[in-house]
């Protein structure tokens, strides 16, 4: 197996360790204020980003019943709210 081979197989890890790499020779770009602004990347779109990610990995099955679970809690809340202003 070669490098470019293993690289492609292993890319999810190469690329963490390229970024840890650069984490270390720049800690400046990530600092809190900084240009990558991390108390908004962090908190909202890495979040964001990572539930979207492991909705993606549902089954079909398990995402129907679940979306449908959800939009009935969603409408049944939305309903009891009007009835009570």
């Amino acid at each position: 197996m070669g490098l470019l081979e293993r690289l492609r197989k292993e890319w999810f890890i190469a690329g963490i360790v390229l970024v840890i790499a650069a984490a270390r020779l720049e800690p400046a770009v990530g600092v809190k204020g900084g240009p990558l602004k991390p108390e908004i990347t962090i908190t909202y779109i890495a979040v964001s980003a990572i539930f979207f990610n492991s909705g993606l990995s549902l089954k079909t099955e398990v995402a129907d019943s679940r979306l449908y679970a959800t939009s009935c809690v969603i409408c049944g809340n939305f309903n009891q709210s009007c009835w009570w202003k």
